[in-house]
């Protein structure tokens, strides 16, 4: 299987935990998803007072700044795979 099969089949596997993970453990995923998809973020941080959580996964995906998009998609499986075995699957 491919990088890129891999990197989509992680995606898709996460979707089907039996619980959710915690708050640090989504903006992680969140955060290596949108480095392995699209890169450097490329948006203007929020503005918006009460915007805690757009924010937040603006900050999480920003400190990924400079990783390559493969590195990511690596990460993102890796970092899948774990929570798969942490918390399993429906």
């Amino acid at each position: 299987m491919s990088l890129d099969e891999r990197f989509i089949k992680a995606a898709e596997d996460v979707k089907t935990l039996k619980t959710s993970p915690n708050e640090d453990e989504l903006l992680e995923l969140y955060s290596l998803y949108k480095q392995g998809s699209i890169g450097d973020v490329n948006t203007p941080r929020p503005g918006g007072l009460l915007d805690f959580k757009g924010k937040a996964k603006w900050d999480a995906w920003n400190r990924k700044k400079g990783i390559s998009q493969e590195n990511a998609k690596e990460a993102y499986i890796a970092k899948a795979q774990l929570l798969i075995e942490t918390y399993g699957t429906k």
